[in-house]
């Protein structure tokens, strides 16, 4: 009984010893490893972050900031990801396990996926020409698959757009055949004012180019409106209303401020000249028999009270 004690004590000894230097190796090399990992992860996210501040305080361009703010979360995304692969990869070699068969296989298997996954590596290919064609950035006002948003984030898989009922949207690249680009390098407010087929069509328009002008001058919209007014003049004959076209080129993403704006000057003016803004009519026609005969046209008034 004590051999056999003195044996197991023996073997707990020589485990001890072989934990012992285990840790004081391989286990403090991997604790080193982590801990590296995550000093280069920050140091990566801190790295880039502050390249890109120094970027956009070079050049005072709000579309310019928008680019860079998506390429830096992009090549965070992509550093971060490349980081993690190389310390995994190192681990597995502290560990014993053999690397190059693990390589082998992940060839195979990533042969495999990329057949089964179709859909993700069109998703990745499609947001790296997205980005590289700079088609969409973040803070851009864009229309993707019938969803339209602030772009809040675009990596190589996904675009997140948030609308104005602040629902957010998640629309993988791959699905984005088209896209809708609002507030790309400069905006436009469209207007189609109508107005009654009695009014003078000059007389309008010359209201309509003083009230432009009036709210170019207001300091709170002058940086906001890139050019004078256009006035392109009688678009068309509506049912009820004569119909004047006209825009303005704006900041981007400043149309829509600007056009509530203008409106509402537009109609202030319109009251005070006595310019009518039409609303649907309706004629009533009785026809005529082959007499020249009209049907009588019967009115009752009835009094409820």
């Amino acid at each position: 009984m004590n051999e056999l004690l003195a044996g197991f004590d023996l073997n707990l000894s020589t485990l001890g010893e072989r934990v012992f230097d285990w840790l004081i190796t391989s286990g403090l090399r991997i604790i080193l490893i982590l801990i590296a990992t995550f000093i280069l992860l920050r140091f990566a996210r801190v790295f880039s972050t502050k390249i890109f501040t120094m970027l956009q305080k070079q050049r005072d361009d709000v579309e310019f900031v928008k680019r860079t703010e998506t390429l830096s979360s992009v090549v965070r995304y992509i550093i971060s990801i490349s980081i993690m692969v190389i310390a995994g990869l190192v681990l597995m070699g502290e560990l014993g396990i053999e690397i190059g068969p693990i390589l082998a296989a992940a060839g195979v298997l990533g042969l495999a996926v990329g057949f089964g996954a179709q859909s993700l590596v069109k998703d990745i290919i499609s947001g790296f020409f997205i980005l590289l064609e700079d088609q969409i950035r973040v803070g851009d006002v864009v229309s993707i698959g019938g969803k339209a948003g602030l772009v809040e984030k675009i990596n190589l898989r996904m675009t997140i757009l948030r609308d104005l009922e602040a629902k957010v949207h998640y629309i993988p690249n791959g699905s984005i055949d088209i896209v809708t680009n609002l507030t790309k390098d400069y905006s436009c407010a469209v207007f189609d004012i109508g107005v009654a087929y009695r009014e003078d069509v000059d007389q309008v328009i010359q209201i309509i180019r003083e009230v432009s002008e009036d709210l170019r001058s207001d300091p709170a919209f002058t940086d906001l409106i890139l050019d004078p007014m256009e006035i392109f003049g009688l678009d068309k004959f509506a049912d009820s209303a004569i119909m004047i076209k006209a825009r303005f080129k704006t900041g981007p993403g400043k149309q829509w401020g600007v056009a509530r704006a203008f409106n509402g000057r537009l109609k202030k003016r319109f009251d005070e000249a006595d310019i009518e803004i039409p609303f649907p009519h309706v004629t009533l026609y009785m026809g005529k028999d082959k007499s020249n005969q009209s049907p009588p046209l019967n009115v009752f008034l009835e009094n409820k009270n």
